[in-house]
């Protein structure tokens, strides 16, 4: 055997290895403005229920019946009665405006990661930073 038989073999030419048709990152920003849609309807949801929760404390007539209607009427609807019948912790003006706060805060959130998830989406759909744009 010579020096020359004996060395390492030869590489054997190949085909350079093929890239992955998609990258790990826009898989993963995908993911995450669809993830952030999903938060925004249920944060708008839950507002929804809130406000409804609220609309409806405000202007239902609530307490016992007389005559086939509630005794007592909504603080939108009529002036309050001064019966103890009457008398209801969540239809008091400081437990009313908690849950107006509540309701706002809900809403500003919902619109927050609404916003978020829109830019999310556009960010996404964007060129990636090696392409050129598109000419047209």
């Amino acid at each position: 055997m010579t020096a020359e038989e004996a060395g390492p073999p030869t590489p054997v030419a190949t085909e350079p290895a093929a890239e992955p048709a998609t990258d790990a990152a826009p898989d993963q920003s995908r993911r995450d403005a669809r993830r952030m849609d999903s938060w925004s309807i249920a944060w708008m949801f839950l507002a929804l229920v809130v406000w409804g929760w609220f609309a409806f404390l405000m202007l239902a007539d609530y307490g016992p019946e007389s005559y086939g209607r509630a005794r007592c009427r909504g603080p939108l609807i009529g002036p309050l009665s001064e019966s103890p019948l009457c008398e209801s912790a969540l239809r008091e003006w400081p437990a009313l405006l908690g849950i107006l706060a509540l309701a706002v805060l809900a809403t500003v959130i919902a619109a927050a990661t609404m916003v978020y998830a829109k830019v999310l989406a556009r960010l996404d759909r964007r060129d990636g930073p090696g392409e050129p744009p598109p000419q047209g």
